[in-house]
């Protein structure tokens, strides 16, 4: 799963700058042994303009965990107080999702509409995860041919090969072994629930609430199963399945579920007579939506087609990677089927949506690859990846094989530092868990296995909805008053429901 997939992909921090914060962190910074005192944070404006009230200050967290006094890494952490304190109940600690993805532009985005809707119940938290935005960060030095998010994909050539995508997974786990350094492989799952709980700490908070998305939901977990009784109320938005033989890989291939779970909202919406006017209806039926992306796809795999963006053309694989995108959100479906317009049309010249019209930062490719590969251990046979792709092709076409292809994680050089956490129904009844039925990047057959392993600690509120990230974003009316009044009010469902608005 990447995470909100464009969405999740990580403002940087150079690699000198990350050599410069660790020299700079002044002794009296550096991480202290459980149990004793964490330096306070010392807030102050934020660099880029933000919301009002918004303030930032940095975090001092171990690079190692096992040597809590030895070199730092730091995390750029934000808040927004609350603007009632006789209102206030506590601390909100917004998880952003990923890996890779960024908490401070996040609270940046959606701290106003968050905080009314909350009415001061919350200061608002958040923080850039190591490897991510303003926190320290490292890349592999990779070739920008393998920055784009359509190579770090590992997407099968267009006879469903994968020759190209093990040399190229070969490479850039090599290129990751090589520059990457300590902090490459400190980014992990777990890690970043010991960051949380630091977080915590400074902020002189005994618990926290949590509203945790997409990988953030995963994390989520990780933190309250580590640490419980440090649990107030909190929100799991769009999980996946936690199996801990699995985990990222098991999302991954999830995807080719997911798509096939989502595909049909936006093959109605292209189909509907309203996008006529709009030029952006596709078919006059639902049902010829599909095959039509189908063959275009395979048109564009045969004959790629000039774009916008000089050097990067429109290929069968870039018109799948837009496709996923758009399908997290109803308000990308507009732009999909532009692009699709475009492609079809001879006289025009397709413009590549933003994500795809370029390589990504190498700390960016690095945050969004490398902690798949230091959570879990993946398989490396390319022989048994050639027969799943093949076998995946047939099963679920929109995604061509990708989901059940090699990654750079199938020959990383290290293992895993630690075995990913179990999730169990071993803890507080204090989770709330929100998902939309028809979730392309979560599938609802995942957050039912997250369901499963929380047991009585957790309520569902299912939404018969699509999308991906559902409060306050891709979900319904219903699933926004759950949340809303299970973090204002502690009201939570007695069991699961379903919400159908």
């Amino acid at each position: 799963m990447t995470t909100y997939p464009h969405r999740a992909l990580a403002l940087t921090l150079s690699a000198a700058a990350v050599a410069a914060t660790l020299a700079a962190l002044a002794p009296t910074a550096r991480a202290q042994a459980p149990g004793t005192t964490v330096p306070a944070l010392s807030w102050g404006p934020c660099a880029a303009p933000g919301l009002p009230r918004q303030e930032c200050a940095r975090l001092p967290v171990p690079l190692d965990y096992r040597d809590p006094n030895g070199p730092q890494l730091t995390l750029a952490v934000s808040r927004v107080r609350s603007d009632r304190p006789a209102a206030r109940r506590g601390t909100l600690l917004m998880i952003p999702g990923g890996p890779g993805g960024s908490g401070v532009p996040r609270l940046t985005a959606k701290g106003a509409a968050l905080g009314k809707e909350l009415a001061g119940a919350y200061d608002l938290v958040t923080f850039d995860p190591r490897g991510t935005g303003g926190s320290s960060a490292a890349g592999c030095a990779l070739a920008a041919d393998d920055r784009h998010l359509v190579a770090l994909r590992s997407w099968p050539a267009p006879d469903g090969g994968i020759t190209e995508n093990a040399a190229r997974a070969r490479r850039i786990a090599a290129a990751c072994a090589r520059h990457g350094g300590a902090v490459l492989r400190s980014l992990s799952s777990a890690n970043e629930a010991r960051d949380i709980d630091r977080l915590r700490r400074a902020l002189g908070e005994e618990k926290l609430s949590a509203w945790a998305a997409s990988y953030g939901a995963y994390v989520g977990a990780v933190y309250a199963q580590k640490y419980p009784r440090h649990t107030d109320r909190w929100v799991l938005d769009s999980s996946g399945d936690p199996d801990p033989s699995r985990v990222e890989r098991g999302w991954l291939a999830n995807l080719a579920v997911g798509t096939e779970d989502r595909f049909p909202d936006f093959a109605a919406w292209a189909a509907d007579p309203a996008r006529k006017d709009e030029g952006l209806r596709l078919a006059e039926r639902p049902e010829d939506v599909r095959p039509l992306v189908l063959a275009l796809a395979a048109e564009l795999d045969r004959t790629p087609k000039e774009s916008a963006t000089k050097g990067v053309p429109l290929t069968g694989n870039l018109l799948r990677q837009a496709l996923l995108d758009a399908l997290y959100s109803d308000a990308s479906f507009p732009g999909f089927a532009r692009l699709v317009r475009q492609a079809q049309d001879p006289d025009a010249t397709p413009v590549l949506p933003g994500a795809l019209a370029g390589p990504l930062p190498d700390e960016s490719a690095a945050a969004v690859l490398v902690t798949l590969c230091n959570d879990v251990r993946w398989p490396a046979s390319v022989p048994a990846h050639r027969r799943a792709v093949a076998a995946d092709r047939v099963r679920h076409p929109l995604t061509a094989g990708m989901p059940a292809n090699l990654t750079p994680c199938s020959f990383w050089k290290e293992a895993p530092a630690e075995r990913p956490a179990r999730i169990t129904d071993q803890g507080p009844s204090n989770i709330l868990m929100l998902q939309n039925r028809r979730d392309p990047a979560t599938p609802y057959t995942g957050a039912l296995k997250m369901r499963q392993a929380l047991g009585g600690r957790a309520r569902l509120v299912t939404l018969e909805h699509g999308g991906h990230g559902a409060y306050l974003a891709n979900g319904t009316a219903c699933g926004d008053r759950a949340v809303t009044a299970f973090l204002t009010t502690g009201h939570r469902p007695r069991r699961d429901v379903r919400c159908t608005d």
